[in-house]
């Protein structure tokens, strides 16, 4: 079986690329082929999370694990893939956060002759800087980046003991 997933860049405009691979395929096969076909060199950390129909970022499915946890390198997509889960979310170099939603838009046969992974369709240039991220906290607080801490050193200082 073949999986034809779909990889949307969080970015502004439409920048998305249409994938065929093989459904015995690990989550270290499709994070290399995402960075490839996005023309990133795939050197940096990223990991994989369960996400919903509305991109609700879920459990983590780490390509490294920096506990005792398993790590996901060798999990094969059949067996993360399913009826009622065909949602993730990738962020790629954990430093500038590069963000990706991947759907699983439809199962298929294998077509001989074609080699996989395969690029089916390409759409977007990537930006040369990510975009600036907003974070939300606990009770609707939010840091934008753009900002900078300076917000928050404030409310530090007043709570500092020397």
């Amino acid at each position: 079986m073949i999986y034809r997933i779909r990889i949307i860049l969080d970015v502004e405009e439409d920048v998305f690329r249409d994938i065929e691979i093989q459904s015995i395929a690990t989550l270290e096969d499709l994070h290399h082929y995402i960075s490839q076909s996005f023309g990133f060199l795939g050197n940096e950390m990223a990991s994989f999370y369960k996400s919903d129909e509305n991109w609700k970022q879920g459990e983590e499915l780490p390509l490294e694990s920096m506990e005792q946890g398993p790590n996901m390198r060798n999990q094969h997509l059949n067996s993360i893939f399913s009826p009622s889960m065909n949602h993730l979310i990738y962020i790629y170099d954990f430093l500038n956060l590069w963000t990706f939603f991947v759907e699983l838009k439809e199962v298929g046969e294998i077509i001989s002759g074609i080699i996989y992974p395969n690029l089916i369709h390409s759409k977007g240039e990537v930006p040369e800087q990510p975009p600036e991220k907003i974070f939300e906290g606990e009770n609707s607080e939010t840091y934008d980046e753009e900002k900078g801490e300076e917000d928050f050193d404030s409310d530090y200082e007043d709570n500092v003991f020397y």
